[in-house]
């Protein structure tokens, strides 16, 4: 089990393993935020939040709510709307220890663009 926190430690992400690669993305948002994600399955992702201390923001078509720490502003997590077996949530893989992800390959996405990796 890996765990990831916020800047005060407010809030603790649990996955069950180290990802196989992290994804660095160019849209309007992930760029503002300069996150890497890590992919894994919905139900694979436990967020444990002291009392009142996400926040969560939604925009464009609102399937996808992005939380973040209402005390130190950290981005946390991306979760999809519709959640069932097969939904995939990214969890900010910068909010790991750095030797946690720092042998794990980055993969660029043009999320401005073509949504391909490139």
């Amino acid at each position: 089990m890996l765990t990831a926190t916020c800047h005060c430690r407010a809030i603790k992400v649990e996955v069950p393993r180290e990802p196989e690669s992290v994804t660095d993305c160019n849209c309007s948002i992930c760029r503002r935020y300069g996150v890497l994600w890590a992919y894994y399955g919905d139900v694979e992702v436990t967020l444990t939040a002291a009392d009142d201390a996400t926040d969560e923001y939604v925009w464009g078509d609102k399937t996808q709510k992005f939380i973040r720490c209402k005390h130190c502003g950290c981005v946390m997590q991306w979760k999809k709307f519709a959640i069932d077996a097969e939904t995939w949530t990214g969890v900010n893989a910068r909010n790991f220890e750095p030797s946690i992800i720092g042998k794990v390959p980055v993969r660029l996405l043009d999320g401005a663009d073509t949504w391909e990796y490139l």
